[in-house]
């Protein structure tokens, strides 16, 4: 068993097998989980925000969808892993609170999911699998050298995906 390296709130990290990586607490956010099956070189973001075009502050590339998922593919590809083999699992992505208002602006975890999908495709990384929306956060543990996706939230069996 390797090291278990923690990855922040809009923040990413890479490892190699056997080492994993984990992230507490992603409630709107998403956990971006990305693996080369053949060299065992994973990586995972958690991502706060959609768009990072709409936000004036945008110095953090890690806490946005569009620009996280293209440093973590080459931050992976610099460690030997090669796009094309790549292949993503995703978790995340609560709507928290219940709101009055159903504005898209308020939907931050669907509008979370819906730029992964859409940046991952850009990046021709297809989706395995996924444990998105609902109304209860995650807390995940990613192995490269499984694929496997642990996903842990409170009053709910850990799951596997």
């Amino acid at each position: 068993m390797g090291e278990m390296i923690k990855v922040g709130m809009a923040d990413l990290k890479i490892c190699l097998s056997p080492n994993s990586v984990t992230t507490l607490g992603l409630g709107s956010c998403v956990g971006v989980a990305i693996r080369d099956p053949q060299t065992k070189v994973g990586g995972l973001a958690h991502v706060m925000l959609p768009d990072s075009t709409s936000v004036n502050n945008n110095g953090n590339i890690a806490k946005f969808a569009d620009t996280a998922l293209v440093e973590l593919v080459k931050q992976m590809e610099k460690a030997g892993a090669v796009r094309r083999r790549m292949v993503a699992k995703i978790a995340g992505g609560a709507q928290m609170f219940k709101l009055q208002s159903q504005s898209d602006l308020m939907r931050v975890g669907d509008r979370n999911v819906q730029a992964v999908k859409k940046k991952l495709k850009e990046l021709g990384i297809p989706i395995l699998a996924e444990d998105t929306g609902e109304n209860y956060g995650r807390t995940v543990e990613f192995y490269p050298e499984s694929g496997d996706y642990i996903i842990k939230s409170v009053g709910k069996p850990v799951r596997t995906i």
